[in-house]
């Protein structure tokens, strides 16, 4: 038979959660609309109806509130969409990596509200810098079957080759998409990169 003590406690560990997932996405939602700097810590507990002693119950900074955010919600599904262009380099179909790339460039429309935040966090965080970094490194790993077909020796250009195909979409769709600096329609841009991306992603035969 449950306790009243132990309901009492369950209770109190639900409503941590939920109060922790809350400061989460109310985050998130600052972010998006005013960017990183520009929002502090008073702001987001002042959204989500708790006190600052509440909020550093949870988090130690608004950054590892943006930590919370990437290793929850965008970078799991940045893992996938690699994980899922191992399989497509694994077939070995130009046509399926257009595909990928096609899809890669609506993730990038669906989660485009953030970038500026990340960028902000990034120049203005030193440990935000790691955390990116680090997220950069963990997409190789979603990569077994691409590394596995390099030779050892050359296992750390493979990787660099993921990395500068990460930084290349991120670079092309802030001047395409958010800066306006480049005039192209979203398909002309997926065969492009596709142009570019799908020979250079080969393993040496």
């Amino acid at each position: 038979m449950t306790t009243e003590p132990a309901r009492r406690g369950s209770l109190r560990e639900e409503q941590k959660r939920l109060t922790k997932a809350r400061i989460v996405e109310t985050a998130r939602t600052l972010f998006e609309t005013q960017g990183y700097s520009d929002v502090r810590v008073d702001d987001i507990a002042a959204a989500v109806g708790c006190s600052r002693a509440t909020f550093y119950l949870h988090f130690p900074s608004k950054g590892e509130v943006l930590r919370a955010i990437a290793q929850e919600g965008t970078l799991a599904s940045v893992r996938d969409f690699y994980a899922d262009l191992d399989r497509v380099l694994t077939i070995g179909s130009r046509e399926s990596f257009a595909d990928w790339m096609t899809r890669a460039i609506d993730w990038f429309f669906t989660n485009k509200d953030m970038l500026p935040a990340w960028d902000e966090a990034t120049a203005l965080e030193p440990e935000f810098r790691a955390v990116a970094r680090e997220g950069i490194m963990t997409l190789a790993d979603s990569m077994p079957a691409y590394l596995a077909r390099w030779p050892e020796h050359r296992r750390d250009e493979a990787r660099l080759r993921i990395e500068l195909l990460v930084a290349q979409l991120e670079r092309f769709f802030t001047r395409w998409a958010m800066q306006g600096t480049i005039d192209v329609s979203a398909a002309q841009a997926a065969t492009v990169l596709t142009d570019v991306w799908f020979p250079a992603l080969q393993a040496p035969t």
